[in-house]
């Protein structure tokens, strides 16, 4: 829906070694499954960054390859941890390893971040609506969100301000 990287933009693009640094430096704190590194990134990174299972997984098989991560089934979920190897590698290599999802972090502006909390009390307005309104209430807060919506989009059909 936002094309690349979220609706705000992002800062650079995911490079070839961000995945397996961002698994090193997840792992280095704790063992975790596949599923909560790709959420462990895209949480820090504000979802600017949401790795996929084909970029992650692969890259988990590669480590543990290298005899850097030791996987571990327990219940029929797969775990993952440093090895001795793995540990030391972390801590030769902490400068390239430092937290890649930094980089890809929305910018957001003051404005933006207003403009977003705004919105999350409009979302609980809403919400209040629809548990304690009548039909006739809720009929008139869905009619404004139908017109919220068309105004946000003729805000960039009409391009900047003064632009022509």
């Amino acid at each position: 829906p936002f094309g690349g990287g979220g609706p705000f933009g992002r800062g650079r693009k995911a490079k070839r070694g961000d995945v397996r640094a961002a698994i090193l430096a997840l792992l280095s704190e704790e063992p975790r499954n596949g599923y909560q590194i790709i959420q462990e990134i895209a949480k820090r990174s504000q979802g600017g960054w949401k790795p996929s299972p084909g970029a992650v997984y692969p890259a988990l098989q590669q480590l543990t390859d290298e005899g850097l991560v030791l996987s571990e089934e327990t219940d029929g979920r797969k775990s993952f941890q440093l090895t001795e190897a793995g540990r030391a590698y972390v801590a030769e290599h902490q400068e390239e390893l430092r937290a890649p999802w930094e980089e890809m972090t929305p910018d957001l502006g003051e404005s933006s971040w207003e403009l977003m909390d705004l919105a999350r009390q409009s979302a609980v307005a809403l919400f209040q609506v629809l548990q304690n309104g009548s039909e006739a209430q809720i009929r008139q807060a869905r009619q404004i969100m139908i017109d919220t919506r068309r105004k946000l989009y003729q805000i960039l059909a009409d391009g900047e301000p003064g632009e022509e």
